[in-house]
């Protein structure tokens, strides 16, 4: 299930996809920076980008991830040079890859554009922003919660866009999936209104996928500022056939 929605801003710049072979899902969300006509364009670059690559070798081994956001990476690079609005562009990027066969999954991420793996109605992991809060956060000095709120919670320390320095790539081991588990990937215009304990909340009093997209869609609404963010959120749920099932709208 799926939502991508451009809140109080006048144009969307988070983007969303998936690709699938008889072994293989990969599904990935990108949040685009620099103004209409950039930061759009940098997320669409990162979608097409991730999706191709990974379809030409398809896996959950680290070095082949760390290749496919490498990839993507230098594809926008590439469109900057067309100069103009493109000149700034920068992306996050979140996927999650699943071996069907061996029922596992693997993330991996540069910005803050999160993935969640959801284990009986509570975060088993998530993935590590690269932000100025984060380093914060490791540091001591801020708790999660308070990282949410910090007036510097959008300061990315690594993006899409970039040779020198090279982006900051993080990649999970693989991990086996449980029935009922479920895969959250999202923008910060999700995670940074709502915070962990929302989405628990949330996917708690959900009956089913469906259900659980739209409570997260009325939630950032009715939690919204004037001008709030782009959200954008693509959930999976491994069913009791030990197969994951996106479901698309």
């Amino acid at each position: 299930m799926t939502l991508s929605k451009q809140g109080g801003r006048s144009y969307n710049e988070d983007t969303y996809g998936h690709w699938n072979d008889d072994r293989y899902v990969v599904c990935v969300v990108a949040d685009g920076a620099g103004g209409h006509g950039g930061g759009d364009v940098a997320a669409a670059v990162v979608r097409s980008s991730v999706l191709a690559t990974f379809a030409e070798r398809p896996g959950l081994d680290a070095d082949l991830l760390r290749n496919v956001i490498e990839r993507a990476n230098l594809d926008v690079v590439a469109r900057q040079a067309e100069g103009g609005k493109l000149s700034a562009m920068r992306s996050t990027v979140v996927l999650a890859a699943i071996d069907l066969h061996e029922n596992t999954v693997a993330m991996a991420h540069c910005g803050d554009s999160r993935a969640y793996l959801f284990r009986g109605g509570a975060v088993l992991t998530r993935s590590l922003d690269h932000s100025l809060v984060q380093q914060m956060v490791a540091g001591g000095m801020l708790d999660d919660e308070g990282a949410r709120l910090h007036p510097q919670r959008n300061m990315l320390l690594s993006a899409l866009g970039a040779i020198e320095p090279a982006p900051e790539i993080g990649i999970s081991r693989p991990v086996p999936l449980a029935v009922g588990d479920v895969i959250l990937l999202c923008s910060d215009g999700i995670w940074e209104p709502l915070g962990d304990a929302c989405l628990n909340e949330t996917l708690q009093a959900s009956r089913n996928p469906s259900q659980w997209i739209e409570q997260l869609d009325a939630q950032v609404r009715s939690r919204a500022k004037p001008g709030y963010d782009n959200y954008t959120a693509l959930a999976l749920w491994a069913h009791a056939d030990d197969d994951v099932t996106q479901m698309l709208p």
